[in-house]
């Protein structure tokens, strides 16, 4: 049963981080993701209110405007999101140069890859792949309100592969 909202750490949650490995799991039930070029961002929404850390902690709310702007327009009352802030080239692949030299700031987006709270539920017990349905879901039910817009340019789901590590790396 998940936790609730008031037994989470107020403010910042800090996020899993990746660890180097040798090569690819290869067991059943690994979910693999595109390593995205950007900035870690927990995004977390309280009603309206909206607040972007970086992976350290730092609030990043207002340098990131689009992602605010459809954090603010999700339909759930609270979430928090884990993802990646990402600002791509004129070729549509993520430059990390654009997202550190902050000119491009207004077009940064959030590929979203964790929910960790949803309406004042802590999921992070919940296995992954149910906390990555659920994201699919919020997202996909935003889309399809129009809520976002069919571009949602703040907010994007990070697609998963269900597979053999070694084949897709």
């Amino acid at each position: 049963m998940p936790l609730h909202l008031r037994d989470l750490p107020a403010g910042f949650i800090e996020p899993c981080l990746p660890t180097s490995a040798p090569c690819p799991p290869s067991d059943e039930g690994w979910l693999h993701e595109i390593k995205h070029d950007g900035f870690r961002v927990i995004a977390r929404k309280n009603d309206k209110r909206v607040r972007l850390y970086s992976r350290s902690g730092n609030h990043l709310t207002k340098r990131f405007a689009l992602i605010v702007e459809a954090m603010a327009a999700l339909s759930a009352r609270s979430c928090i999101i884990d993802g990646e802030a990402v600002a791509c080239g004129d070729d549509g692949i993520a430059s990390f140069d654009r997202i550190c030299y902050r000119q491009y700031d207004e077009t940064v987006f959030l590929y979203a890859f964790d929910l960790i709270e949803l309406n004042g539920d802590d999921l992070r017990r919940e296995p992954f792949l149910v906390r990555k349905t659920t994201l699919a879901s919020l997202l996909g039910q935003e889309m399809l309100a129009g809520l976002l817009g069919s571009a949602v340019p703040g907010l994007r789901f990070n697609e998963h592969i269900e597979a053999d590590g070694p084949t897709v790396f």
